[in-house]
């Protein structure tokens, strides 16, 4: 265990003067109909267990889907999720294919589960090749949009990763899809080796709750299931059942709030890429960023100074780049204003 290197999550500043575009939180907000759910649960039944199966949130989530609720899995956020599908679905099974760039959470659960991974290469502007996927493996993970670039992979190029993979899961980490990418779900009615994770951490704005689930044909939720409830039956609480449910079912602020952060996301590219800046096209709710004549540490340091806090990644191939979470619109025009300074500045220099 002296060996693990566990993940490292983004920094929660302590002093609140600081804007926080560090972590991908949605500024928006949950939905106020979740906030009155989670106030009506706060009773007196929090002294009871609450349903250990969440069957209200798996019937609402599977009625969307228009699948049955054998297709859906739950947990406490979806990094729970993806700990129990490498837990079931990795182990003595081959090497893990995922990129050289990707949530770096994946590493620590393959170093956790003492999995053998391989990483394939995405090409110089950070694009993934599903010709790359193929081959003896164990499984398959992609995060689409990737993170940390944003890039969006299309259904067709993930459905040809599927065929090339028959014979193994290949799970996709859809965190960021509700903000401009297309959900693989739609496939998991023809592919029985597909898992597909998603949270209400980012597009529902409910980080504060930890709420995850994944969707996939039933025996690979059975797997999930048998995993989960040799672990901890009781996984979400009332307040995150009751909160995540009305969530889900308050359609019109999900799809409000979502609009406003990939407007505000694609206006602060526009404006970045007019001061100099490389912004990768991104279908998340953050941008990454370089600048050919500031060196990534500087300006991380630079904005730290006039109080915004972003994510440096100092890791090979993208240790010059930075992720800036989508803010308000007031925060976004607050980062606007402070990169202006700082390429100005080194104008100057």
């Amino acid at each position: 265990m002296e060996s693990l290197l566990p993940y490292i999550p983004g920094e929660q500043p302590r002093d609140a003067s600081f804007i926080k575009l560090n972590t991908n939180e949605n500024p928006y907000g949950a939905s106020p109909l979740a906030l009155e759910a989670i106030r009506s649960a706060a009773s007196d039944d929090l002294r009871l267990y609450p349903d250990p199966a969440g069957a209200s949130l798996k019937r609402a989530i599977a009625t969307r889907m228009n699948l049955t609720m054998d297709h859906v899995f739950i947990g406490n956020g979806s990094d729970e999720v993806l700990a129990h599908a490498f837990n079931a679905f990795f182990r003595g099974k081959g090497a893990v294919l995922l990129a050289d760039i990707i949530y770096s959470f994946y590493r620590t659960y393959c170093s956790l589960y003492e999995l053998p991974f391989r990483q394939i290469a995405l090409d110089e502007r950070f694009r993934c090749n599903p010709e790359d996927y193929c081959g003896a493996c164990g499984v398959v993970v992609i995060a689409n949009p990737n993170a940390p670039t944003g890039i969006a992979m299309s259904l067709r190029d993930i459905e040809q990763i599927l065929l090339q993979n028959r014979d193994v899961v290949v799970l996709v980490d859809e965190a960021y899809v509700d903000f401009g990418a297309q959900s693989a779900i739609e496939l998991v009615p023809t592919h029985e080796n597909l898992l597909v994770t998603q949270t209400f951490s980012k597009s529902r704005s409910l980080a504060g709750l930890r709420v995850g689930f994944a969707v996939g044909q039933p025996h690979l939720i059975e797997a999930l299931e048998r995993i989960k409830n040799s672990f901890n039956c009781y996984p979400l609480g009332r307040l995150a059942l009751e909160g995540a449910v009305a969530a889900w079912a308050d359609q019109g602020w999900f799809d409000k709030t979502r609009r406003q952060v990939m407007v505000d996301r694609d206006r602060m590219t526009g404006r970045l890429r007019a001061q100099g800046f490389d912004v990768l096209p991104s279908s998340a709710n953050f941008v990454c960023v370089t600048h050919n004549a500031i060196l990534a540490g500087d300006l991380n340091a630079g904005l730290r100074l006039r109080g915004i806090v972003v994510r440096h990644f100092d890791q090979a191939r993208i240790g010059n780049w930075l992720r800036i979470s989508i803010g308000a619109q007031d925060q976004c025009d607050r980062l606007l204003e402070a990169t202006e300074s700082i390429v100005e500045a080194c104008a100057g220099w």
